[in-house]
């Protein structure tokens, strides 16, 4: 449970320093950084995992991701707007692939995901909401995936710009007459 409790907190971090900056390449630079070292975080620590979702050590026992798309750029939104993402994928693996928990990296995003295991060759999904609202500036919600692949953790990511509230109508008002 740390470990999750340290990966949202982290992700937290990345999505607080991409809103803190005005510089739109600066703010990717810094979260692609952010997220190299969220990795190697990663990579260093045990994952727990559940009796139920316990990993098997043989390759040709295991499910495998193959996302079409794992970033999906929603471009530039007003505040308020609520964004939806269909991630699909094909189980690559030898085995049924079973999904055992996928998490938000915050409040504004909330995941659904194929519940059934997703046998071999067959097509399953993973579906994102992110709520702009509160959220200016530039935005990288994440979620991530534990299942039975190798990798054990996926993560898959929307980005884009959110418009701040009010400042559409700001700009078409023009000069002010006395």
């Amino acid at each position: 449970m740390k470990y999750f409790r340290f990966t949202a907190l982290a992700l937290g971090l990345v999505l607080m320093a991409a809103s803190c900056d005005s510089k739109k390449d600066d703010q990717s630079d810094k979260i692609a950084e952010l997220e190299r070292k969220l990795a190697r975080l990663e990579a260093s620590q045990p994952v727990p995992t559940n009796v139920s979702s316990v990993t098997p050590s043989d390759p040709s026992s295991l499910g495998k991701f193959s996302f079409k798309e794992m970033e999906f750029d929603f471009g530039t939104i007003d505040e308020g707007k609520v964004v939806e993402h269909i991630f699909k994928f094909t189980n690559d693996g030898e085995a049924p692939l079973v999904i055992s928990n996928i998490t938000a990296s915050c409040g504004c995003t909330s995941p659904d995901w194929s519940k059934a295991p997703v046998k071999p060759g067959e097509e399953g999904f993973v579906k994102v909401i992110f709520n702009s609202t509160a959220k200016p500036g530039t935005q990288a919600p994440t979620v991530t995936i534990q299942a039975n692949t190798s990798p054990n953790v996926t993560r898959l990511r929307m980005k884009g710009n959110v418009t701040p509230r009010g400042a559409a109508a700001t700009s078409q008002l023009g000069p002010v007459k006395k």
